[in-house]
This record gives C-alpha cells, structure tokens and sequence, in this order.
C-alpha cells in the first residue's frame, strides 16, 4: 500500500534548508553508499522488537556524531559520500560467530536493554566486506513480549506509519532514517544537548488519525526509496523533536 504523503518537503529548524526527502527518493546520479547495520538475534533470546528499533536509531545517531565521521575523521569521506546520495540502510542479522566476527570490523556496537545493534561505517553499494555481505537480510521478525511504555519527557519521538506492514530489519533501517533527518534538522546546540544525554528517544507506531496530522505537520518526515518492501515514496516515519513537556 502506497501511504499518502504531503508534498511539501522539511526545512530544518533554526538551519539552513535542506530536502532530505528528495535525497532520500531522487538523488541517482551520485555513487551509491549503503550504511551496514548488524543486530544480534540469537536464537535463545532475541532482542525485544521496540528495544532493537530505538537501538537502531540511536546507532545511526552514534555514527554520525562520532569524531572519526566528522571532518577529516577516517569514516569521514565515506559519511559524506553517502550523504550526498541516499541514505540508504541496510539491516542484516547475526548470532554466535558470525557476531562475533562483524564485532572484529570497524564499527560502534550500540546496547539497548535487549538488543545489540553494530553500526559499521558506510561501504559502496558493490563492496560490502565479506563478513557482512554472508549475513542474511532475512530473519528480522521481531515482537514485543510487552506493550511499549508511554514516551518520557526529553526523547526524541520517531513514529511509524500505522497503514504499513515492513518486516523489523526494515523497521530499523526507517527509524534510523528518521533519527538522521532529525539530528541534521536540529541546530547544533540541541544537537550537543542530545547527544551529551545518550540520544534519548523512543519508537511508536501512530494512530491512524495521528498520522495524517503528523505527516502535514511540517517535521522530519521519511519517504522510502521503494527498493524492497514498500512502494517508492512512501511516508514511513515522522520524527519529533526532544520536548520536556511530553
């Protein structure tokens, strides 16, 4: 199902104006990067679905913030590289050795009460190193064994799409895109503020009417590029910024 979206595009707040939603969705012509994402689902204990989302996001958040992505940092060209096009994600799943083999790579293991999510800094769309290209993009479904708790004064609020069914592994890749959007609509001083505090954030699926409001209500608003599951285009995350009033 196509998701009904605005047409408008988002303006950062107190910043410059950038579409991230167009570099989301058109942007073809520059080479394409693809940010690797590996969440640990052991067959034992899996991670809670809600946990491995906001574990997600925050690890997208880990990257870009981190010294070795900004200025001439090692991992900084390649950020950029993959800025300037989509900012495609893709969420593979490992357990026992084959964790621990991705944990041997250049990356940030991110924890969440549950899961363990390693980010790993982006890579060309035609050369993902062999430890990460074996791993499966399958195998993702994930549940909650409880109703997610209410969203707490000073989290970021990133909501999914209530009209779409996306399996966990592409939950996570959306979510990050929703923190992204977020952390580079935010002026640097709620930037520092948030990071200095964990990235604190929380993820819940709106309500239909909500939705509607919240895709019309000018924040960060993620159109998937339609490469698997969803149709191009497709609204699936509107992200909120940190509030003390929630």
């Amino acid at each position: 199902m196509r998701a009904s979206c605005p047409g408008t595009t988002h303006s950062a707040k107190n910043g410059p104006r950038r579409d991230w939603q167009t570099v989301l969705v058109t942007s073809n012509d520059a080479p394409q990067f693809v940010l690797p994402l590996v969440v640990r689902v052991e067959r034992a204990q899996p991670p809670a679905r809600t946990d491995a989302l906001e574990t997600a996001a925050r690890a997208v958040l880990v990257m870009l913030s981190d010294d070795r992505s900004l200025g001439d940092g090692e991992w900084a060209g390649a950020v950029r590289a993959w800025e300037d096009a989509r900012i495609r994600k893709v969420v593979r799943r490992a357990r026992g050795a084959e964790w621990r083999r991705a944990e041997q790579l250049p990356g940030i293991t991110v924890t969440g009460a549950s899961a363990e999510v390693r980010v790993f800094p982006p890579v060309p769309l035609d050369g993902w190193p062999k430890e990460l290209a074996k791993l499966q993009v399958s195998g993702t479904e994930l549940d909650d064994p409880d109703e997610p708790a209410a969203a707490l004064p000073g989290q970021a609020l990133l909501r999914l799409n209530p009209e779409l069914r996306m399996s966990t592994g592409k939950e996570m890749a959306q979510v990050g895109h929703g923190a992204q959007l977020l952390w580079r609509a935010m002026p640097e001083e709620d930037r520092k503020a948030w990071r200095d505090a964990g990235f604190p954030l929380a993820v819940r699926t709106a309500d239909a009417g909500e939705w509607v409001r919240l895709t019309a209500s000018g924040l960060p608003l993620v159109r998937d590029a339609g490469f698997t599951e969803i149709a191009p285009g497709s609204c699936t995350v509107v992200a909120a910024f940190p509030r003390d009033d929630r």
